[in-house]
């Protein structure tokens, strides 16, 4: 394009009017809301992981082996739940009450392998699924072996 056939802005705006319309069309903060939102979704998810230690107890487990099935238990409907396409929903009213419990984090793994099933199994499924457990489980176990180490060193 030449400079002859580009025409000269027709809006005039001052900085204050600028401001003025930004304050007007931004948003008001929903910042209880949310809140109050993520701690009945956080604390539901809690409860039903609650709920199966108890269930797990009674079916003669002891404690500990009762949390860890009730941890497993959770991740699996966590990744059952996404696959159906049901936690998007429930992330989307419930926010961080959604992502912080370990729920979040089977969705955190789930969600990006079912976006790139339609490549297949092993490129798509297979390869997206370690897209955040990758970088999680590097860390998460270069950082148990430091502790380990100067735990013994202090010890």
């Amino acid at each position: 394009m030449t400079e002859k056939t580009l025409r000269e802005p027709s809006i005039s705006i001052t900085p204050e009017k600028y401001q003025t319309l930004t304050q007007q069309y931004t948003p008001k903060p929903t910042i209880v809301k949310n809140v109050v939102r993520a701690f009945i979704v956080g604390g539901i998810i809690c409860s039903i992981g609650q709920l199966f230690i108890n269930l797990f107890i009674s079916l003669g487990l002891e404690r500990v082996e009762a949390a860890t099935a009730a941890t497993a238990t959770m991740i699996f409907l966590g990744a059952l739940l996404t696959g159906l396409g049901i936690y998007d929903e429930i992330g989307k009213f419930g926010g961080a009450g959604s992502i912080v419990p370990v729920t979040g984090f089977a969705n955190s793994i789930v969600a990006p392998a079912m976006e790139f099933r339609r490549e297949g199994y092993v490129m798509g499924v297979g390869a997206k699924l370690f897209t955040v457990a990758g970088p999680v489980l590097v860390y998460g176990i270069t950082a148990s072996i430091l502790v380990g180490f100067a735990y013994f060193l202090l010890r």
